[in-house]
């Protein structure tokens, strides 16, 4: 066995560092670690970067420095400045850039030492300039296509395969040609062999569907990774053949995963198969009939009505939500579900967006809780038992003819089965196919309901439909009382004869922005000679000490905050307590309601003030899920809407009776 003192140091911090990237991609699985595993790559490739100038004796070379300066900065600019939606386009230009080094690398290793070379080192770097050059020409392909710079359609030019595999014979032959020989000529048979890797790349994308971009992303994503392991081998730098192999592997690994799920050979991928004849047609349209088989009658209902009835959901993301930029609208249909306590779940197909994880890091942006996000295969057994499934810009992987229509290119790939819930609801842009051009069978089935347009709208319109339902039980509670004047006019007089106030506020204000109109009042009310007090409660926001940032950011002093533990005393003397944004931590129903998720949760007494003004957006329960009892108490007063806009107008009418 070998001692620590026969190793090289190099070859120490090259096992160190492959172990680092190695730890980086293991955390990478998971949302909650990825960003700690990005990091913990990207620093190892750095020092990787510093510690092979430092080996090679260049490290005191400025090009070099100016060099990497320049691509970390347009490395940073285009990370900045480019959108989630077009991060496919990103990773695959990046895998190119990565092919071309390497290309790049065994092409200048050839002009400079193929005299010298011995058949090893010219085998290996003619591989590494295929394989480099495949992989940026592919590359660029690609990122065109997700790009829609170019068709997203396989692009079959006549005779492509014979063309193709023309290419990659005299390819080969070179290869061997440049292999056995160390004369001048074999810088202009490189350079043949560089431009005939490039055309092949290009004739191997090209013919690659916009549906396949995942698996070929992928796929180059490898190809990146072994141009760089065999380059590695070229200049007998231990460090990259390690890195390499590695971004090889895990390519390789995601691209077997990635064509299970469609339940494709890499083969048949790569071939551009799809739909181009009658009789295939005519196959779709038998399997449409199959599935339309007889149903009970179902009454058709609107959407907001099967949602307001339904206590499970289902939510389908598709690249349809990427490229309409809908996943904030998602969200917000998530949160709304939620607080009215019904199981919302979402549904990740593997292929659903145009890169892996496309649509959960989508869904992350926008803050949808992690463990929410089911796989496939995690998932596909509940929709039997699901009232309502939002399907939101996705078509191939919840189209039921992909287990009925032979011939075509989805079928026998793995959906989700979204059909099987007993409602359906489709947000999507139009009946047209997705990228397969297969027909969606889902769209003629009784229990779908169809909400075609752009998606941001369509769920805005269903939102409003949701909320204006929940709404209505507030407008008739309002109309019973026949009150002559207008609620802030209430709270106005109330507020007005007040000795003692204390302001609750909630995550609501901080959603709201309302801090800057809380402390206004504030200063309003003590200019009246009013006592005021805020009453935090430790979970009102979503971070400790939320609210005290919130209100210390607009100057709201420090020594009018006061924790539950101090003030909660403090209610039963209190002549008006007004809530602005928050509901669970000011819910009775947690002293009572059995079984419920805040049963036992300290909440501050607001009940036991003489009079409570509510500036929430509605009355629907927090995230809890728990209806709050405060609302129907007789000495609570209801200021609903935005609470920026309620708590102005209650403090402009504070004004108004001042200056009368």
């Amino acid at each position: 066995m070998w001692g620590v003192s026969m190793i090289g140091t190099y070859e120490i911090f090259s096992i160190i560092l492959s172990a680092l990237i190695l730890a980086g991609i293991k955390l990478m699985s998971s949302p909650k670690t990825a960003v700690r595993g990005n990091q913990i790559g990207a620093v190892a490739m750095l020092a990787a970067i510093i510690i092979v100038l430092a080996y090679n004796q260049i490290i005191d070379m400025p090009l070099l420095w100016l060099a990497i300066f320049t691509g970390g900065v347009l490395g940073y600019i285009i990370a900045m400045r480019v959108k989630m939606i077009q991060m496919p386009q990103m990773v695959a230009l990046l895998n190119g850039l990565g092919g071309g080094a390497s290309a790049l690398v065994a092409l200048i290793e050839t002009f400079e030492r193929h005299q010298n070379m011995i058949l090893f080192d010219r085998l290996t770097s003619q591989l590494a300039l295929i394989v480099g050059a495949v992989t940026l020409s592919g590359s660029l392909v690609a990122a065109a296509k997700l790009d829609r710079r170019i068709s997203q359609r396989p692009v079959l030019l006549p005779n492509h395969s014979q063309i193709a595999n023309m290419v990659l014979l005299i390819t080969g032959l070179l290869v061997i040609v440049a292999s056995f020989t160390n004369i001048s000529g074999i810088i202009y048979v490189a350079i043949v062999t560089a431009i005939l890797a490039l055309a092949y790349g290009v004739l191997f994308a090209i013919r690659v569907g916009g549906a396949d971009m995942p698996i070929t992303i992928s796929l180059l994503n490898s190809f990146s990774g072994l141009a760089g392991a065999i380059c590695g081998l070229t200049i007998a730098d231990p460090l990259l053949v390690a890195v390499g192999a590695i971004v090889g592997a895990s390519g390789l690994i995601l691209t077997q995963i990635m064509c299970n799920a469609m339940n494709r050979t890499l083969v048949e991928v790569l071939s551009g198969s799809y739909l181009n004849s009658r009789n295939q047609k005519q196959k779709i349209e038998a399997a449409e009939k199959i599935l339309q088989d007889e149903t009970s009658e179902i009454v058709k209902r609107s959407p907001a009505e099967l949602l307001g009835q339904a206590k499970k959901v289902i939510i389908v993301p598709g690249y349809g939500m990427a490229i309409g930029q809908a996943q904030s609208q998602v969200k917000s249909l998530y949160d709304t579900l939620e607080s009215q306590g019904k199981e919302v779940k979402f549904a990740i197909h593997p292929v659903a967006g145009r890169m892996p994880g496309h649509m959960n890091v989508l869904l992350a942006e926008v803050d949808v809780p992690y463990d929410k996000l089911y796989e496939m295969d995690a998932i596909n057994s509940e929709f039997a038992t699901t009232d309502v499934a939002i399907v939101v810009g996705a078509c191939d992987v919840v189209n039921p003819a992909a287990n009925t229509a032979e011939g075509t290119p989805i079928y026998g790939m793995p959906i989700l089965n979204v059909k099987e819930a007993k409602n359906v609801i489709v947000c999507n842009l139009d009946t047209k196919p997705g990228y397969s051009g297969v027909d969606n069978s889902l769209y003629d089935m009784p229990n779908v309901h169809l909400l075609l347009g752009n998606a941001v709208e369509t769920l805005e319109k269903l939102l409003s439909e949701i909320r204006s339902r929940d709404s209505s039980k507030v407008v008739e509670y309002e109309s019973e009382s026949l009150e002559l004047v207008s609620p802030v006019e209430k709270a106005g007089e109330i507020l007005k004869d007040a000795k003692k106030v204390i302001i609750v506020p909630g995550y609501g204000m901080a959603i709201g922005q309302a801090q800057s109109q809380v402390k206004s009042l504030y200063d309003t009310l003590e200019s009246q000679g009013k006592e005021v007090k805020f009453a935090i409660h430790p979970v009102a926001g979503r971070m400790p000490g939320h609210m005290n940032v919130l209100l210390a950011e607009v100057d709201v002093p420090y020594d009018k905050l006061y924790e539950m533990d101090a003030i909660n005393s403090e209610f039963a003397t209190t002549d008006v307590a007004i809530v602005v944004g928050a509901c669970d931590v000011v819910n009775p129903a947690a002293n009572t309601a059995e079984g419920t998720p805040i049963y036992g949760m300290p909440i501050l007494n607001v009940k036991e003030a003489k009079n409570v003004i509510v500036c929430n957006l509605d009355t629907k329960p927090g995230y809890s899920g728990v209806d709050n009892s405060l609302y129907d108490m007789p000495n609570v007063h209801l200021l609903l809407g935005n609470a920026a806009e309620t708590v102005k107008k209650i403090g402009d009418y504070l004004l108004q009776l001042r200056n009368e």
